[in-house]
């Protein structure tokens, strides 16, 4: 379960016989089991998985409950990923008879099995015997053995040991019919300050930049006397400091895992089945490194969805969705979601009924072929001794086990109609790590949240378009008509290069606040922003200024809502330097510098268009933005007239597209279709749905 949560709130045995025979005969009672061989039958195109642990329990309590999981229709079992100090008791001394045995036991039942490489959790006689692997916190202190992921993932000897287990693993498994699937380590999440990470942090700059000249020029040292006379000098910045250093520093981070991934993806590819894919579990908009650098290397993207506090909100859980199917711009994973609830909240409530279900189908229509839950059983002892399973610690079902039941003979019968599907869009949003962590680093409005600022763009033109694909600045960009960047703050010579066609090709290009402050160095931009578009947007920001109270925009977005349009934490003061540029939006009376002057300007560029957003407008200002920006660039929504509070997402196969619906509104809602289109849960040809709270329908139609 989620490292980042955990940390971020707060800093995962025996048996109870008691219950456990009367038990078997109640589950001996109520179902029929009839076990089928998972190497007999193809993989279903959507799985429901839930993680096992089987080295924490008796192997005489496997087999109830892997009857429970078939019977709920769970496919794929996670397992292995804490487990190295079964796997490796003592130093070159191994037992994998277990682990054979239990992913075995989960292909009788018919599930397939994702293996995790145990390496988030080294064993005590590691650590002991080798404490140069042990990470160094930002204060100096060594971690201790107790908890997990205390090892240095730039340490040498760490990732040899930890090469070592993952070669053995995929020597034993990598040609198992059972296993389709690798995840390395998990979650990962702490970075290391030792000497020896700070060394390799100062060699990877050299590398970079080749002398201390350009270091030093691209940097700007000279202010506060910084200058760098050799190497050894460069600090290990991750708070404040220079720019060139902070966002470097993140950079090297994000190196530092790709490699450490690396030394395990190369022996588990050299010695596994080229048909199991290689992953890991990704944490959504967490930021500690860049997602796009590490998974570049692996097979599908994964990420583990948690809600935590609260209810699921389809918006900034859809974009996270959207953002790890953009890390491999294909289908994906959710590796772990909560059942029910989680143990690291503030308070720890519970999704409501049906809830759970909803977003099972939410995390399909955006794009997962898998969703599986942490965990299967409550531990009987560990920090997360209250975390949400499907199975209580005595071995029976929990309430929700039904709901997750419902949803595996679900998926079941949607896997032949979603197979081969995914999303397809006509809108992109930017996303770059880079200008999240420039912003964040130096904010200037405390308030100021480069998530929030995404999500206030993805929100009305998610609603319209119903289908958003977000993406690096790098990607290629001419199948989409609509291309928004909301606070794309760094923009190198490449990036510039690649929305300028983009833009010259016939694309609109949306630019939101604070794009194009920074170069690739973290330092300002030799011209106003947005520093290198300046000349395709015909226009630049004078000045930018921090908000303490929100104030008045009146605007020409098409709408009469665009009248009361708010902007809040921030402010850029435009100006129209070419004759074509029209002025979309002004403000009203506010800081007196800012009054009657440009808020947006748009342009049109041979067949294409760009324009500048320079405030953040408040949720009714962005519906009226994102409507003209929509309707402009001629992008249509894939179901029209849709209740509010009804989400919508459309996977498209060949010649088929089937529409996942979920009604997250409060009351019932009928959706009325444009054609008749077939009912792939309750069966039959329908012309419209109702649908209660957390409803949900799968439409299959002809394309």
């Amino acid at each position: 379960m989620p490292t980042l949560m955990r940390n971020h709130w707060l800093s995962r045995s025996a048996p109870l016989f008691r219950l456990y025979p009367v038990f078997l005969v109640a589950i001996a009672g109520v179902f029929l089991v009839t076990p089928l061989s998972a190497q007999n039958a193809p993989v279903p195109p959507i799985l429901l998985g839930t993680s096992w642990y089987p080295e924490q329990w008796p192997e005489a309590r496997w087999e109830a409950d892997l009857s429970l999981m078939e019977n709920a229709g769970i496919r794929m079992v996670h397992m292995g990923e804490f487990a190295w100090s079964r796997i490796e008791p003592s130093e070159g001394h191994y037992d994998f008879d277990w682990l054979d045995r239990a992913v075995a036991a989960a292909g009788k039942h018919g599930m397939w099995v994702v293996l995790g490489t145990p390496t988030a959790g080294p064993p005590a006689w590691l650590t002991e015997k080798y404490p140069e692997t042990l990470r160094v916190n930002r204060e100096g202190k060594l971690a201790e053995h107790g908890n997990r992921e205390q090892f240095n993932f730039a340490n040498l000897k760490y990732r040899e040991l930890a090469r070592g287990i993952a070669e053995r693993m995929a020597k034993r498994f990598g040609h198992n019919p059972v296993v389709i699937g690798w995840q390395i380590d998990n979650e990962y999440t702490e970075a290391s300050f030792d000497a020896n990470t700070r060394k390799q942090f100062q060699q990877w700059l050299k590398a970079r930049y080749g002398t201390l000249e350009k270091l030093n020029s691209a940097w700007t040292t000279p202010y506060w006397s910084e200058t760098y006379f050799s190497w050894d000098q460069i600090p290990i910045q991750d708070e404040y400091g220079n720019p060139g250093i902070l966002l470097n520093w993140k950079r090297f981070v994000s190196d530092t895992w790709r490699s450490y991934q690396k030394n395990q993806l190369e022996v588990i590819r050299a010695n596994a089945d080229p048909r199991q894919f290689i992953t890991t579990n990704m944490m959504g908009w967490f930021e500690g490194y860049d997602h796009y650098t590490v998974a570049q290397d692996l097979d599908i993207a994964a990420w583990d969805d948690y809600v935590g506090q609260g209810h699921l909100d389809p918006v900034r859980n859809g974009a996270a969705h959207d953002l790890t199917r953009g890390l491999k711009q294909k289908n994906f994973w959710v590796m772990e979601t909560q059942p029910g609830f989680v143990n690291w909240a503030p308070i720890n409530n519970s999704l409501d009924k049906g809830e759970v279900r909803a977003m099972a189908w939410h995390d399909i229509g955006h794009g997962a072929d898998a969703v599986s839950y942490w965990q299967w059983r409550s531990a009987l002892n560990g920090q997360e001794e209250y975390h949400g399973t499907l199975v209580g610690a005595d071995g029976s079902p929990v309430p929700l086990y039904s709901e997750v039941q419902q949803i595996g003979q679900e998926f079941a019968r949607a896997g032949p109609a979603l197979a081969g599907t995914s999303p397809r869009s006509d809108v992109a949003i930017l996303h770059s790590y880079d200008s999240r962590w420039a912003i964040m680093y130096q904010k200037h409005n405390r308030n100021y949240d480069p998530i929030d600022e995404l999500l206030s763009y993805y929100k009305p033109l998610r609603r319209i378009s119903q289908s958003i694909d977000i993406v690096p600045p790098t990607a290629r960009l001419e199948s989409y008509k609509l291309v928004v960047a909301p606070g794309l703050n760094v923009i190198s010579d490449a990036i510039a290069e690649n929305l300028i066609e983009y833009v010259r090709q016939g694309g609109h290009l949306v630019l939101g606040q604070r794009s194009g402050m920074k170069d690739e160095n973290n330092g300002l931009q030799p011209e106003r922003q947005p520093g290198p578009l300046v000349n395709l947007l015909g226009g630049r920001v004078e000045q930018y200024y921090a908000l303490t109270d929100s104030i008045p925009i009146e605007g020409n977005f098409g709408s009469a809502k665009s009248q009361a349009m708010q902007g809040k934490l921030w402010a850029e003061l435009l100006s129209a330097k070419e004759d074509d540029v029209e002025v979309l939006a002004r403000y009203g009376k506010s800081n007196g510098w800012l009054d009657g002057q440009p808020v947006a300007i748009t342009r049109k560029v041979g067949r294409g268009r760009i324009t500048y957003i320079g405030a953040w407008f408040d949720e009714e200002g962005m519906e009226a933005a994102g409507e003209w920006m929509l309707d402009i660039s001629g992008v249509k929504s894939a179901l029209a007239s849709v209740p509010q509070g009804v989400e919508v997402y459309p996977r498209y196969g060949t010649n088929k597209v089937v529409y996942v619906i979920v009604n997250f509104a409060n009351d019932a809602q009928t959706v009325v279709l444009p054609v008749s289109m077939a009912d792939v849960l309750a069966g039959g040809v329908k012309k419209s749905v109702s649908l209660v709270r957390f409803g949900v329908a799968v439409l299959s139609a002809v394309q």
